[in-house]
């Protein structure tokens, strides 16, 4: 099977996606599961995991309904409120719908650098453990020394770094991104995203372009703790879903026939179903 680990969908008369501003353009539209369905079905993808795009649970039950319609989408990660003082009341809340798998705050968009390292976060990553959910990690690569506490503190807790935590590929990618991901990798319960690089590189990028990053990737989180998502419709922004798949295709080619199937949707399977 294979499963986009990385998606969304929104509507912009929700009114809750501070970041989507006209600016944006093409992305300043809804998206919703009828503009997805022919691009997976075109390029065999039978799965895939919604992610949350604005940091309020009315998004999360938005998604979920969505994910109640539509059988092609396995689960949600959502959001909820890390600082709240009934944190746990309320993951414990929105566990009750099996279709929830995880949860992610936006922490590349939080004013703070220092936020996710934070010894306060504890309840909400003890009551993601005690549910079973997995947290999907939205950072920037100065972030990364801040998830170490975290990895630290909570080895129970099943973490997937998003998009590679988008090393700078456009203006090239920093050596602390290649030791801090490195380090990361070290922890057993980490996982990596295969998605949102094109986004990162420049306008006319090239499978090469991404070449030193995937093989980093694959040297240290190895083929078993990677999974591979679209990020789309952000992906739009640097081509298509059919693009996408084939830079994948030729970024995977030196793998195992298991490896690739690993990678485009057993790993997902394993980490989030």
């Amino acid at each position: 099977m294979t499963i986009d680990a990385h998606q969304h969908f929104w509507k912009i008369d929700r009114g809750d996606y501070g970041w989507l501003t006209p600016e944006l353009k093409t992305l300043y539209r809804d998206f919703l599961p009828e503009d997805l369905l022919p691009l997976l079905e075109k390029n065999g993808v039978n799965k895939t995991i919604l992610v949350q795009a604005a940091p309020t649970e009315e998004e999360t039950h938005f998604m979920l309904k969505l994910a109640e319609e539509n059988d092609f989408i396995a689960g949600v990660v959502g959001w909820t409120d890390f600082e709240s003082d009934s944190v746990a009341e309320n993951i414990a809340r929105l566990a009750q719908d099996p279709k929830l798998l995880g949860l992610r705050p936006m922490v590349q968009d939080l004013p703070d650098d220092n936020w996710l390292a934070q010894e306060s976060l504890a309840p909400a990553f003890e009551a993601m453990i005690e549910h079973d959910l997995v947290f999907d990690a939205l950072l920037l690569p100065r972030h990364l020394p801040r998830l170490l506490p975290v990895l630290e503190r909570h080895p129970e807790l099943v973490i997937v770094i998003d998009h590679a935590a988008k090393p700078t590929l456009r203006d090239g990618v920093e050596k602390s991104w290649f030791d801090d991901m490195a380090q990361a990798a070290k922890y057993p319960q980490v996982y990596c995203k295969l998605s949102g690089l094109v986004t990162e590189a420049r306008e006319d990028w090239t499978v090469g372009d991404l070449v030193p990053v995937v093989d980093h990737l694959f040297q240290h989180f190895g083929p078993n703790r990677i999974l591979w998502g679209s990020d789309w419709p952000v992906l739009t922004l640097a081509g298509t879903y059919k693009e996408w798949r084939e830079a994948t295709k030729q970024l995977l080619s030196s793998l195992s026939e298991q490896e690739r199937e690993a990678t485009l949707g057993g790993n997902a399977e394993n980490v989030y179903l």
